[in-house]
């Protein structure tokens, strides 16, 4: 059984701080085929699809689609600021290797 992903709260509270809610918008995580490893990571701000699933904190979503939903069981959505920026990470325990940006992976 797969287990869903997961939100961190510094995620939902990173969404909260540019009001994504305030637009009707949710954080988009997708799975895309692509980027230097075979598939890559799109994150993005967008509309609540009635097939997506829905993670919801602190009033805000984290939305991700039926196709993308296998590849990103059991991961973990996180918001990290580092000194090369803040950004949205997905540790992912499916991904068998990743590339050193972050948002490609192979399984």
């Amino acid at each position: 059984m797969q287990l869903p992903p997961k939100v961190t709260p510094r995620a939902f509270e990173r969404l909260a701080e540019i009001g994504a809610s305030d637009d009707g918008k949710a954080l988009r995580v997708a799975v895309e085929g692509g980027g230097c490893s075979g598939f890559q990571y799109e994150i993005d701000l967008d509309e609540p699809k009635d097939d997506d699933l829905v993670l919801e904190g602190v009033g805000q979503k984290v939305v991700i689609d039926a196709v993308s939903l296998p590849f990103l069981a059991d991961a973990v959505i996180d918001f990290t600021e580092e000194l090369i920026g803040a950004r949205f990470v997905i540790n992912n325990p499916n991904a068998s290797s990743s590339c050193g940006c972050g948002t490609s992976f192979s399984m």
